[in-house]
């Protein structure tokens, strides 16, 4: 099974498309500066983009929705 489950997931982002936009910067991110909103053995992905994930589920990430 997959960590962290996409049903959660999108409960906190409305649509997949700008979930993989938010995970795939914060993986950059992560690959750049190498900072990390936990410790490491808090993670249970060793990849990037699944602590980018986790990182959304936990809510480290705020999500703004803009107002049209």
């Amino acid at each position: 099974m997959i960590y962290p489950s996409i049903d959660k997931l999108l409960n906190i982002v409305d649509s997949k498309y700008e979930l993989v936009h938010i995970a795939a910067r914060r993986s950059k991110e992560i690959s750049k500066t190498g900072c990390l909103q936990m410790s490491e053995g808090e993670y249970e992905c060793k990849k990037n983009i699944g602590r980018a994930l986790e990182e959304v589920e936990k809510g480290f990430l705020k999500v703004e929705k803009k107002q049209s």
